[in-house]
């Protein structure tokens, strides 16, 4: 009985003096909000990593924090990764300059304000008016060639080749840039292979911070574009936005 008792009262000490029992997402958030003010920026970052990697979606304020903790720190390739993934969420020209002068700054590669990511950046910001103005015209078209079908009138080959090319480049339009993802590299010595296999050559090692666009994976490698060149590198070498 008394063996009883001493287990019971261990699990209610352990219940009231653990800080992780209980504690929801929104009260890490503000613990770490008020450390953040007061200037402890290195445990209000480690809490708020804790909550991402208990599977909680970072909120726009949370990411800008983790990147000024970074900034404090001096650790740029962290300080990188969460300014991308903000840029992910709201495409800025600001935000684009920004990373641009950082990576310069500390000779990082893949940042450039270049045709590639200016590109992205227009198809994120305006993606879904161009998408409107690419399916008027074609819902026009193809309403056009269904009622000549229903009404059994001839319709040349000619228009039906061209409507199947306009298709295939709208589909192309929606789903290529949306399928390339990017990624920073994560440590100090990051082998790049020309084909996915530990026995391959090694072409180029590179460090930490450096930005990748990634087109594919096989098994435990994925597939980059780096300097327009293809490669592959381990997974765990890169942090995926």
């Amino acid at each position: 009985m008394q063996a009883h008792y001493l287990k019971i009262s261990l699990l209610l000490y352990l219940l009231v003096t653990s800080p992780a029992m209980g504690v929801s997402f929104e009260d890490k958030v503000r613990q770490a909000d008020s450390l953040f003010a007061a200037g402890n920026e290195v445990e209000a970052a480690r809490i708020y990593q804790t909550t991402i990697a208990d599977g909680h979606t970072p909120t726009d304020p949370m990411l800008l924090k983790l990147a000024s903790a970074y900034e404090r720190q001096n650790d740029v390739p962290h300080l990188l990764y969460y300014l991308q993934v903000y840029f992910d969420r709201h495409p800025d020209d600001a935000v684009l300059r920004k990373m641009n002068e950082i990576a310069r700054a500390n000779n990082l590669n893949g940042y450039e304000t270049d045709d590639l990511n200016y590109f992205y950046l227009f198809y994120r910001k305006y993606g879904t008016y161009l998408l409107l103005f690419l399916l008027l015209p074609g819902g026009y078209v193809f309403s056009i060639m269904m009622l000549k079908i229903v009404r059994k009138q001839p319709v040349d080959r000619r228009q039906k080749w061209v409507v199947l090319f306009y298709l295939i480049l709208l589909l192309l339009f929606v789903n290529l840039p949306e399928g390339v993802q990017s990624g920073i590299t994560s440590r100090d010595r990051v082998l790049l292979r020309s084909d996915p296999s530990a026995a391959a050559p090694v072409i180029e090692v590179i460090g930490r911070g450096h930005k990748v666009n990634i087109l594919g994976s096989k098994d435990i490698y994925l597939r980059v574009l780096w300097r327009n060149e293809l490669y592959y590198i381990r997974q765990d070498n890169v942090w995926v936005i």
